[in-house]
């Protein structure tokens, strides 16, 4: 058992051997005695869905124990296999799971598709323990994943555990059951907690056809705030979408590393430790660390200006973005950057505020900050005022995007500028 830079036991081996389907308490899987063997199949981990740990849960000292927490994630590729991360980052002491399941999600969750739920296994043992800080990879489990498909990742804790690491704006119900119910196909026995997902970081699909994975580095915005709930209308979800359909793209999963009020050069407060640490620090726990990863895209830099203490200097913002740049270029990334989009109207609005933003985004305009750059300022402003938000595009805060506004953002991404050169091996 191998332990990664970020703490991490990867389990899994890199191509899964034949494996047995597993049966569920439920009926699923095999007959009595049956062995359902299934050959390996060539092909690449790579990530399909991903969530940044944003700090310990409040009101979690002891986790969630004698609970079953059922979270439903989105999967931007498909694959023959998957297998699942599942972190303890924020977490104070050892935390051991006994019962981990992955399904398909019937109608969204929290029930089950018939004949999907997959025991998964840690070095092929049921039960695992992740140390505080650190994180696991699953072994692969016998599960073919459609593109789009909504998978269920549940687990199960018995003991007091300490914080519970979480995701906090998952824009997507969690759902919770009291004892050991991972296995149960059922959504019956389990009812919505809150908006936030928990302890699953990453789901990883076998895929035979993918180029890889490009990662979305950013804040809100990228988070999906005031995208409808449950819905899978973040601008990540809106270019997954055009990247399977079109045939001409580059066949690449979309990774979503958002973090509501993050910032490029500043970590959240003490009060906000939710917001996650800067940007700049956040490059090898929440990019470098995905699987197949070979694009990054850095949407930050708004909240610098807006948040306080604010930073008045653009050629700072511009500095910390170049910095990013460079150090994700020696990893061998290709790094696409975004323009910062309008915030008129928006409470923290100010004219000195919005001169710091057109001159980081004159900067960004004007080349040698990223690879390629996607002006979601020009996709998302009014022509009549451009220091706004298009109206039809305004969820209602000056800041934040709709439904609509999001689709804007992911059709102003230039899908051949994804791939790049990049060099890095999978």
């Amino acid at each position: 058992m191998g332990t990664g830079r970020d703490g991490r036991q990867d389990l899994a081996a890199p191509t899964p051997a034949p494996t047995r389907t597993p049966g569920t308490e439920d009926g699923e899987g095999g007959g009595e005695g049956e062995e359902v063997v299934v050959p390996a199949v060539d092909g690449e981990w790579v990530g399909t869905w991903s969530a940044a740990p944003t700090g310990a849960e409040p009101g979690t000292r002891d986790g969630k124990a004698g609970r079953s927490i059922r979270n439903v994630v989105h999967a931007s590729v498909g694959g023959t296999s998957a297998r699942v991360e599942l972190s303890n980052r924020y977490g104070t002491q050892p935390l051991t799971f006994t019962h981990v399941t992955v399904a398909l999600a019937a109608s969204g969750g929290p029930a089950a598709r018939a004949n999907s739920m997959r025991e998964a296994t840690f070095g092929d043992l049921a039960s695992v323990t992740i140390p505080a800080g650190g994180s696991v990879v699953s072994d692969p489990v016998d599960l073919s994943v459609a593109a789009g498909a909504d998978l269920l990742v549940t687990v199960y804790a018995p003991d007091p555990s300490g914080p519970v690491t979480y995701h906090r704006v998952a824009q997507q119900p969690v759902y919770v059951a009291d004892g050991d119910l991972a296995g149960v196909r059922s959504g019956t026995p389990f009812t919505e907690d809150g908006e936030s997902w928990r302890y699953v970081t990453a789901v990883h699909v076998l895929s035979p056809d993918t180029d890889g994975s490009v990662v979305v580095l950013g804040d809100s915005l990228t988070d999906g705030v005031d995208s409808t709930p449950a819905a899978n209308r973040r601008w990540t979800d809106v270019l997954a979408r055009r990247l399977r359909a079109d045939p001409d793209a580059p066949a690449l999963a979309v990774l979503n590393e958002g973090i509501s009020g993050n910032r490029l050069l500043r970590d959240g407060a003490p009060d906000r430790v939710f917001n996650g640490v800067s940007g700049l620090r956040r490059l090898h726990t929440d990019v470098l660390a995905q699987s197949g990863v070979r694009t990054v895209v850095v949407q930050l830099g708004i909240n610098d200006i807006i948040l306080q203490p604010s930073q008045p200097d653009p050629e700072a913002i511009v500095a910390g973005l170049r910095l990013l740049t460079e150090q994700a270029r020696a990893e061998g990334l290709h790094v696409v950057g975004a323009t910062l989009a309008p915030f008129g109207g928006h409470g923290a609005y100010s004219e000195e505020l919005e001169l710091i933003r057109q001159r980081v985004n004159a900067a960004i305009r004007a080349g040698g900050v990223f690879d390629a750059v996607t002006d979601f300022d020009a996709a998302l402003r009014d022509p009549a005022l451009p220091q706004r938000l298009l109206p039809a595009y305004d969820s209602g805060d000056g800041l934040h995007p709709n439904d609509a506004g999001y689709e804007a953002m992911a059709r102003a991404v230039d899908l051949s500028d994804l791939l790049g050169g990049a060099e890095r091996a999978l």
